[in-house]
């Protein structure tokens, strides 16, 4: 393992022009390029074909090395707070291999990739997914109301592995369910530049939980670079033109670069959403899930699928329940979007050690100043959120 030279993007990027941001991002998908181009036999993540693993868990690939299981945290409990339960339903990470029977060779009419498993793919994200739900006589942390059981969890999770086998079928998922390495995190903390020319890219750091992957699971996935102006979502605020610049540099490259991605990005976002957020729903609330199933099932005819959804539309009634859930999830969201600008911190809350204390009491100002507002809100409206409601909806811990 060598040092990482140069320094961290995100330490230039305020400084940096127009310009300078966008032939960073040139450099950036430049160096991606070759990477997400390698052609693999299946999904997992890479080892040395000496590690001590069984034989059945590997799949051979250039000299030296093989595909194996999937080491990305997703799989495993490497968060603190996301511990995994295999009660009744064992660890399932793979690796999936290739099986020129597949239908996908006779749907997709691919080549080299014609024999993705993506069946035993959807199986080991719905297993991820069951995997987190803890025993029904452990006791719960406190969570938000719309996080839902552990038997709502089970019943999503059911109907969803239904439903996500049916998408694998499409020819459309097929088609962009090419085997790809990709940088799990491509963010500006995790790309090193030179301190002399920014544009100029050093190195990229944190590759531990990258895997293999289709490349319709990075469809969501936009760096912190490309990513639109969070002022985008206040009303009163004017658009950021450099962060919308740099969004759409960085769409054109990878149409250019990388188009087994641009590919997958140009997906319907309901034919894709499901695959990403059915293994997660014990972290992120029941309510999230059961709205892209709502979702697609809604809109399952108009997107060209077969038959019905697995998923039974609700009633009316639970319609209204859900929409309110919803609603409070995205509010939840974009509260933590926010912090996430204002703190200048990762989504799970992490900052370098010689900025914390700095980091702490901006995140309690901002609490204490958003809890007078309610407060204020209060005597005027009736209908304003409470301050339980934002005591609860909080995405990071209070002291």
């Amino acid at each position: 393992m060598e040092h990482a030279v140069g320094v961290q993007l995100h330490q230039k990027w305020p400084t940096m022009s127009g310009e300078q941001q966008i032939a960073c991002i040139q450099a950036i998908s430049t160096n991606i390029q070759p990477i997400a181009a390698i052609k693999f036999p299946a999904y997992g993540s890479l080892y040395f074909a000496e590690i001590p693993i069984d034989s059945t868990s590997k799949v051979p690939l250039v000299q030296g090395f093989c595909v194996g299981p999937h080491c990305g945290t997703r799989y495993w409990d490497c968060n603190i707070g996301e511990a995994r339960y295999y009660i009744l339903i064992k660890p399932n990470r793979g690796p999936c291999k290739f099986s020129l029977q597949s239908p996908l060779l006779r749907q997709c009419r691919l080549q080299v990739y014609a024999g993705s498993d993506l069946a035993a793919y959807c199986d080991g994200l719905i297993d991820t997914g069951l995997s987190r739900l803890p025993p029904v006589d452990k006791p719960l942390p406190e969570s938000p109301h719309f996080h839902g059981s552990v038997a709502t969890h089970t019943r999503l999770l059911s109907f969803g592995r239904d439903v996500i086998h049916k998408l694998s079928e499409d020819r459309r998922i097929g088609e962009t369910a090419v085997p790809t390495l990709y940088h799990a995190d491509l963010h500006k903390r995790n790309i090193f530049v030179s301190d002399d020319d920014p544009t100029i890219i050093t190195g990229f750091i944190d590759w531990q939980s990258s895997s293999i992957e289709p490349a319709f699971e990075y469809a969501d996935e936009i760096p912190d670079f490309a990513a639109s102006s969070p002022n985008l979502e206040l009303e009163d605020q004017p658009a950021d033109i450099s962060a919308e610049l740099c969004k759409e540099a960085f769409d054109a490259c990878l149409q250019g670069l990388v188009p087994r991605l641009s590919a997958a990005r140009a997906l319907d976002d309901n034919l894709v959403r499901p695959f990403g957020y059915c293994h997660r729903t014990w972290r992120d609330g029941a309510v999230a899930f059961r709205q892209e199933l709502i979702e697609i099932s809604s809109r399952w005819k108009e997107l060209g699928l077969p038959n019905d959804c697995p998923y039974p539309l609700p009633t009316s009634d639970e319609l209204v329940v859900y929409r309110k859930d919803f609603e409070d999830f995205v509010i939840a969201r974009k509260l933590k979007q926010r912090l996430i600008c204002l703190l200048d911190t990762t989504p799970d809350g992490w900052v370098p050690t010689q900025l914390w204390e700095a980091t702490k009491s901006a995140h309690k100002e901002a609490f204490d100043e958003l809890v007078q507002a309610v407060r204020n809100a209060k005597i005027t409206d009736d209908q304003s959120m409470s301050e339980d409601e934002l005591r609860e909806l909080w995405p990071f811990d209070i002291e």
